[in-house]
């Protein structure tokens, strides 16, 4: 699925992946390909990614919001 981290300033990840961990207001939750469309307000912790490659990268996000819809995760951080 494509991964897509956006904060005001610049464009953190673009790229493939095949998980997304995310710090969710209500605790962590993970994205995996084919996943429901969803829309969820994102708190302050560390994101988590598996690129195609299966390498891990995590980036620090101070809140958000993510949006999950056919197979495209589009991240909007601060």
């Amino acid at each position: 699925m494509k991964l897509e981290i956006i904060t005001p300033e610049q464009t953190l990840y673009s790229g493939e992946v095949s998980l997304v961990q995310l710090p969710g207001i209500d605790g962590s939750f993970e994205i995996l390909n084919d996943h429901a469309p969803l829309i969820s307000v994102l708190a302050s912790g560390k994101v988590k990614i598996q690129d195609a490659q299966k390498q891990l990268q995590y980036f620090d996000i101070k809140g958000g919001v993510v949006e999950v819809l056919h197979n495209k995760v589009l991240l909007l951080a601060e």
